[in-house]
């Protein structure tokens, strides 16, 4: 099969869990299954491929399920981050980490300015508003993408599907 091919498979899978793990697993204000895909996508895909994964999941639950820009300023931000820290990194804790910053901090800033364009309004807002939650989903998605990630990296076709990304 075609390198491409197997790339965009994998790529799709990551951003259909990503679609029905999201809203499945919710917390009120916070997506933290968002961020444990934004982690395992940032390990295994590299920065281009978890972007484009952050990027098209995103447009897909605003479009379909109605979630306001933030699915797009967080996520992004929080699979860049992680997948540039672990690609420097090398190690699951600075994907955690980098996850955490894209998400949690530059991400939650950025949703301030995105959502008082979005609503025209910045009655009832302040710049760190969304920081708290964002750092929480951060924090608990943290920590399964670290158990998942455990086993994950225990198994032959994730490490071989790693290679193909990361080479």
């Amino acid at each position: 099969m075609n390198l491409q091919i197997k790339k965009m498979t994998i790529v799709t899978i990551m951003i259909a869990l990503d679609v029905v793990l999201s809203p499945v697993f919710r917390i009120e204000g916070m997506a933290p299954m968002s961020s444990v895909m934004n982690i395992i996508a940032g390990v295994l895909l590299g920065p281009l491929y978890a972007v484009i994964m952050a990027i098209i999941t995103g447009i897909i639950r605003m479009v379909v399920l109605g979630i306001l820009p933030l699915a797009l300023t967080g996520a992004v931000l929080g699979a860049l981050g992680s997948a540039i820290f672990y690609k420097y990194g090398h190690n699951m804790y600075w994907a955690m980490f980098g996850e955490i910053l894209g998400t949690g901090v530059v991400g939650s800033l950025l949703s301030y300015p995105v959502m008082v364009w979005y609503t025209g309004s910045q009655q009832g807002m302040y710049w760190f508003i969304y920081t708290p939650r964002f750092i929480g989903a951060t924090l608990i998605g943290s920590v399964i993408a670290y158990f998942i990630l455990v086993r994950l990296t225990k198994i032959y076709a994730f490490n071989h599907a790693q290679d193909m990304f990361l080479r």
